[in-house]
């Protein structure tokens, strides 16, 4: 659920009889965002309308009423956004795509009651690991921690935390500095992951790839998760209890 805040706000103009495969580009797209979990789109047809074509496009013009205008528009995250905008852009082949700043002022839902749900207890061995580098390391173009935190996710990585230093030196000896009267491009950064022995040794093999200077930690560690019970489970559990 979208929470009250700055969000962004995607616009996507379209004509009706634009086709995606073998349907409607615009069914296709709101599709498309129903099963990425986006919290909702809206389609609206319009009454009139031009484009770059430059030609006119009424419903009182029986001609071009078949090429009438359509506006989805839907708010979400940045980051949500930016992981769907590139296969927006694919699917639009002809239409324009707008994303603007946003804030959400209220977003309420009303919801059903739900159980109770228990909390859950996990124990066991774990390991911790910890990757320093420079906040201006890049890969492919993007900062490095950014790239790092999208390959830990896609490696199923429970969480990770990416913290920025205010004062730090490495291996060169340079001291990297933030103040009021000097900002430092290149100021430190620690990622801090911790998963299953197997999870992380994995992920090292990933990030030693992606780094050029910098420096890996591990240490073993006893982790104690707390987490609420599925619903499922909470609702079995309170059926049983009456």
């Amino acid at each position: 659920m979208l929470a009250r805040g700055p969000a962004r706000k995607v616009a996507i103009y379209l004509n009706e009889d634009a086709k995606h495969h073998l349907t409607s580009l615009h069914d296709a797209v709101m599709t498309f965002l129903m099963r990425k979990g986006v919290a909702g789109a809206t389609a609206v047809r319009g009454m009139s309308g031009f484009g770059q074509h430059r030609v006119l496009h009424s419903r009182d013009m029986e001609v071009t009423a078949e090429h009438l205008p359509i506006v989805i528009e839907f708010v979400e995250s940045a980051e949500r956004v930016e992981e769907l905008l590139p296969s927006l852009y694919d699917m639009v082949t002809d239409g324009l795509i707008e994303v603007q700043d946003t804030t959400i002022v209220k977003a309420a839902r009303k919801d059903k009651p739900q159980a109770e749900r228990p909390r859950m207890r996990q124990s066991g061995p774990g390991k911790l690991l910890q990757v320093y580098f420079g906040e201006a390391d890049t890969w492919h173009g993007e900062p490095l921690y950014d790239a790092i935190v999208k390959r830990l996710r896609m490696e199923d990585i429970g969480g990770a935390t990416v913290e920025k230093g205010i004062l730090g030196y490495g291996a060169k000896g340079h001291t990297h500095k933030e103040s009021f009267l000097h900002f430092s491009k290149d100021m430190p950064v620690l990622i801090s992951v911790i998963d299953t022995p197997e999870k992380i040794d994995r992920a090292i093999e990933q990030i030693e790839a992606m780094m050029g200077d910098g420096l890996i930690v591990t240490s073993d560690v006893e982790t104690i998760r707390l987490v609420h019970a599925p619903l499922s489970e909470a609702t079995s559990a309170g059926t049983a209890a009456s």
